[in-house]
């Protein structure tokens, strides 16, 4: 979904907007219920990982897919990505190709029929924490430390696609950024059982950006954690420019972002939605994902497969 997030989402106390929308809160909340209870679950010969979310977008589950795709490889199995096949996912779809065999359907039961007719013998679900029509064997949830929950309504009052209480259904949460005693401590109360980690991002090719004059634009989820982690590692930031999530670059775009002198860098996922002839005018910021008690998770992987 390509939208602008608005301010109020990410301000943790009760705003004018998030009370005057709670009606068509109320409303989602109750479309959600029927879909769900409409839904019959399917259980699948092969094991399914899902990683997903509550808080709509930018939280990391791409990355996170990608290196569970890895452990998963190297532990003898052949795996296959699932990713709803929308056409504004295109970016995230060719992030997921890049690093193995990805399946795409409006229908995610399809995409795991075709994965499995392919030989694959473990599905990973890039987002479908929200699908209940899929019996998952592992469910993650993702966070970044910046956001967590907003405000902690429900769309479109908050940022969260369901209440926090649907963490009862997650096996395992992993928040990118810094350690949270008090928000492990609110998760620990709704799930006692849930296995918690923390990630970072390193910029494999930090080398590239050091010592230049930087203008920085990205449109994914959250822009400003883009930013924060180019600041974090003494780039030199002159502008910063954000755009909606998937947002779809024009020649006007362009002409506000490049500059004489200066080199203009944006994320993989924004990279993928430039045109060919406009990819020399900018430079990619390329990304590990490092997970904290790394051992312990791949522990955790491994006995779901």
């Amino acid at each position: 979904m390509k939208f602008n997030k608005p301010k109020f989402w990410d301000i943790p106390k009760i705003s004018f907007w998030s009370i005057i929308l709670i009606p068509l809160t109320i409303i989602f909340l109750l479309a959600s219920f029927m879909r769900r209870f409409l839904k019959i679950e399917k259980k699948f010969q092969i094991p399914i990982i899902c990683v997903g979310n509550i808080y709509i977008g930018g939280t990391g589950k791409t990355p996170l897919a990608s290196e569970i795709y890895k452990i998963i490889s190297s532990h003898g199995k052949n795996p296959g990505f699932v990713k709803k096949g929308y056409n504004y996912l295109y970016d995230e779809i060719q992030l997921l190709k890049k690093v193995g065999k990805t399946f795409t359907n409006k229908n995610r039961k399809k995409a795991i029929e075709s994965l499995i007719l392919s030989g694959r013998n473990v599905a990973i679900l890039d987002d479908g924490f929200q699908d209940f029509s899929i019996k998952k064997d592992l469910s993650i949830l993702c966070f970044n430390s910046k956001q967590l929950i907003g405000n902690s309504f429900v769309i479109p009052s908050g940022p969260l696609r369901e209440s926090f209480k649907s963490i009862k259904r997650a096996d395992c949460i992993i928040i990118n950024g810094d350690k949270n005693v008090e928000f492990e401590n609110k998760i620990k109360e709704t799930n006692k059982n849930v296995k918690i980690f923390y990630s970072n991002y390193k910029i494999k090719n930090l080398d590239k950006f050091k010592n230049k004059k930087i203008t920085a634009f990205a449109g994914i989820g959250n822009p400003s954690n883009f930013f924060d982690l180019l600041k974090e590692n003494n780039i030199d930031l002159k502008k910063t420019f954000s755009f909606p999530d998937h947002h779809n670059y024009s020649d006007q775009d362009f002409s506000r972002l490049i500059e004489n002198d200066v080199s203009v860098i944006t994320t993989e996922k924004d990279y993928l939605r430039i045109d060919d002839k406009m990819k020399k005018n900018f430079y990619c910021v390329e990304i590990d994902l490092e997970i904290e008690n790394k051992d312990e998770f791949i522990n955790l992987i491994k006995s779901k497969i």
